[in-house]
């Protein structure tokens, strides 16, 4: 039996919070969906209490299902760099932890080429060293309920007002042309 279904891929990425990639991801054209999670440590399934701990090793990310004729990996990857900064070790902002590191988790040895290459094309634009993890996929746990698509159903909260508002703007700003 074929399927007339669109081949898709699947993107994981870290960069502080969640809450702010999921918010720009969502907006993305070409991107189907958008999970807040964890990976990347050694609990099974741990909790958001847990997580932020810092002890379970896992960062929180976001896993992108994108149809890769209408984005690239690398547009996906062009992105992330321009709504996170990547210079600064785990952390973004206030938010300090190894849990809010900037990582990629590459699914195939084409992505990991892909932000390899990406990542030595960023090291030009950025004013210090880029410390984004490059890393293969690992186990993906979703993040509990009340964290996916938080922004949209939490504009006015205070971190999602200060923290994620300007990341959404600032993608808005520069990609206008990649909007759904």
């Amino acid at each position: 039996m074929t399927s007339n279904a669109a081949a898709t891929d699947v993107a994981v990425l870290g960069g502080g919070c969640f809450w702010c990639l999921e918010a720009v991801y969502l907006e993305v054209r070409g991107v189907l969906s958008v999970q807040s999670g964890y990976t990347g440590g050694q609990q099974p399934d741990p909790s958001y209490e847990q997580v932020c701990t810092g002890a379970t090793g896992h960062a929180e990310v976001v896993r992108l299902e994108f149809d890769p004729a209408v984005i690239s990996y690398r547009d996906l990857l062009e992105i992330f760099f321009t709504i996170h900064d990547p210079t600064t070790l785990n952390r973004q902002g206030n938010d300090a932890g190894t849990q809010y590191r900037s990582v990629i988790y590459y699914q195939s040895p084409e992505q990991e080429a892909t932000a390899r290459q990406v990542i030595a094309e960023m090291a030009v634009v950025w004013d210090a060293p880029i410390v984004t993890e490059l890393s293969p996929a690992q186990p993906y746990y979703p993040a509990e309920d009340y964290h996916q698509n938080y922004f949209a159903q939490h504009p006015l909260q205070g971190y999602c007002a200060f923290v994620v508002a300007p990341k959404v703007a600032k993608f808005r700003k520069t990609y206008g042309s990649r909007l759904k």
